[in-house]
């Protein structure tokens, strides 16, 4: 493992030293007993003869019982610290990746698919466990175990440990080799896990769609080519595994044929007691587990290597939008609510056009303005912009004379309740998604947010009422029963500024601008609503007309009417539309 990996390791092992050190001692101790053993049976073996004592051997036997004990009693003790160091390095991870995900903004999420993202924070960390708790404790147990059983072998008979252990190069030779190709098919698994994992989630996300256009049996299909794929993988691994394995016990049974075979000779010629070589073929059988462990501590090995890569991917990302050196604090309760633009552009990554193009504009606190325009013309863009969810340039836009990129993110976002387009909500109840913003909000505030947003009556016939769940991503729902539970939100939050981003797009005209009508009774607070719904619109204090990423008309409603342009085209389309109906 190279330096930068070993590194992060100690990082994820570091707090957890206490039970490092415990494991091992504990591992010190069985080995230093796993040698005296074997040279304690020698010693009783050897002093079989002519002056046979039952009293002693039965003495001799009741220690070799208890130091097994308490050698048992030990070992159980090094893997309960270890195994317990790789699960605490478990909750950190899981923890770390999920602190740091909460960071990332958006854009990070459209690039890296949650399917991806949560194999990561799942079997990759996995994979880590694996590494610190059975890996690191097999490597300890046969550094112990060669370190005390080698001497000890050398000094029984130098020339039948020489023999017995002249093969086990070839082992380390075997895993040099194997070790490359474990590591490259362990990389194939967990991208082809990946690649499951993302399939699962977006099917399970997208099932109704799936049953609309009947796509079930494509679908199945698909996932069968997947989970196929998988197994592929997987096969190829173990067989790999199972290979290198079988070499590896074939050496190590090798080793115990030939000490047998050149003990039993030195035997017959006297050149070793019977004791030594009983002692000899112990301690030797000692080194043959642990060798043969090896294969599957270099697998874990191989997966914790990969598996370190993918999620140290995660954390060496940092937010594209986070706070500024010495941000400044702005409490909700002091925001008037002034919004000013300067020369405000913003251009997508890969995009060669700016979605908004040198805007400026001033919205006094307060003041209810409209934002109207053809899809594509930036509407969304400006709205994204304001609570900061895009990377705006400093000195571009500003509430209350502060550069919103100077201010701190989370007095920024606190000040500004948005509904955007999709209305997401939380697989829970209904008075929890409400107050989601406002953990704390008692259920009077929750049903006055649910009566301004015109969806207090409909929730009264659910079953349960409040406490009705919605189901993943509020499934059991309509679209404009979703949108209004989520305008219902961000009025629990009471925030100074409201941005409603085309979210009433599912509700009727005459439900939308009873909506508005009751957002503008909200004095003091400034609203920015984007909509399609012109009559709706016509209610602000002012429209922003927007066209190609530039706002080309400002106005009020009849204002805008008198003027040629594209709102008076859009309203006459509006109209004409209401006719047809």
């Amino acid at each position: 493992m190279s330096n930068r990996r070993l590194s992060k390791l100690w990082q994820y092992l570091r707090p957890n030293w206490p039970l490092i050190i415990i494991g091992v001692v504990s591992l010190l101790i069985v080995n230093i007993l796993g040698v005296y053993i074997p040279l304690m049976i020698k010693n009783v073996t050897n002093g079989l003869g002519n002056h046979f004592e039952f009293v002693n051997i039965e003495k001799q036997i009741t220690i070799l019982v208890l130091l097994i004990s308490l050698m048992w009693l030990i070992r159980i003790i090094s893997r309960i610290a270890l195994f317990g160091a790789g699960r605490q390095v478990e909750i950190y991870l899981k923890q770390k990746i999920f602190d740091h995900l909460l960071k990332m903004d958006p854009s990070y999420f459209s690039i890296n698919t949650s399917g991806d993202l949560i194999n990561r924070s799942t079997s990759d960390v996995e994979n880590i466990r694996r590494l610190v708790g059975f890996a690191l404790l097999s490597l300890i147990n046969t550094i112990f175990a060669y370190t005390f059983t080698l001497p000890a072998m050398i000094a029984l008979d130098l020339p039948l440990s020489v023999m017995a252990l002249s093969v086990y190069p070839l082992m380390l030779i075997t895993v040099k080799i194997f070790s490359g190709k474990l590591r490259d098919q362990q990389i194939e698994i967990q991208q082809r896990l990946s690649d499951l994992s993302e399939m699962i989630q977006e099917d399970v996300s997208g099932i109704a769609l799936i049953k609309i256009y009947s796509q079930e049996e494509n679908e199945r299909i698909a996932f069968r080519k997947k989970n196929r794929a998988l197994l592929s993988s997987n096969l190829k691994l173990v067989s790999t595994r199972n290979f290198l394995f079988a070499i590896i016990e074939g050496i190590t049974s090798l080793s115990l044929l030939i000490l047998i075979w050149a003990g039993g000779i030195a035997i017959f010629k006297g050149q070793i007691k019977v004791g030594d070589f009983l002692a000899l073929l112990i301690l030797i059988e000692r080194l043959v587990f642990p060798t043969a462990l090896l294969g599957f501590t270099i697998t874990a090995y191989q997966r914790g290597e990969v598996s370190i890569d993918r999620i140290e991917e995660i954390f060496q990302t940092s937010p594209g939008i986070d706070n500024a050196p010495n941000p400044l604090p702005m409490p909700k309760e002091q925001v008037a609510g002034a919004i000013k633009a300067v020369d405000l552009s913003y251009t997508y990554a890969g995009a060669k056009t700016a979605a908004l193009k040198n805007l400026n504009f001033e919205i006094a606190p307060g003041e209810i303005i409209a934002v109207v325009g053809a899809v594509g013309s930036g509407k969304s863009t400006l709205a994204n912009a304001l609570p900061r969810m895009l990377n705006i340039a400093p000195g571009k836009l500003f509430i209350d004379q502060k550069d919103i990129t100077s201010i701190k993110l989370e007095d920024l976002r606190r000040s500004i309740a948005y509904v955007p387009q999709e209305s997401f909500l939380f697989s829970t109840d209904i008075r929890n998604n409400i107050r989601y913003g406002d953990p704390l909000a008692d259920n009077t505030r929750v049903e006055k947010s649910a009566k301004l947003a015109q969806i207090h009556q409909e929730i009264l016939n659910f079953p349960q009422q409040y406490d009705s769940l919605v189901g993943e991503r509020g499934i059991t729902l309509s679209g404009g029963q979703r949108q209004r539970m989520a305008l219902a939100r961000a009025l629990t939050v009471d925030a100074p500024i409201i941005i409603l981003d085309d979210c009433l797009a599912s509700v009727d005209n005459q439900t939308a601008t009873e909506i508005l009508a009751n957002f503008s009774n909200q004095k003091g607070k400034t609203i920015v609503f984007i909509s399609h719904q012109l009559s709706a619109a016509a209610k602000a204090n002012r429209i922003f007309v927007m066209e190609k990423g530039r706002i080309v008309q400002i106005g009020t409603h009849k204002e805008l009417l008198q003027q040629e342009g594209i709102y008076q085209f859009l309203w006459q389309q509006n109209q004409l539309e209401k006719i047809l109906q």
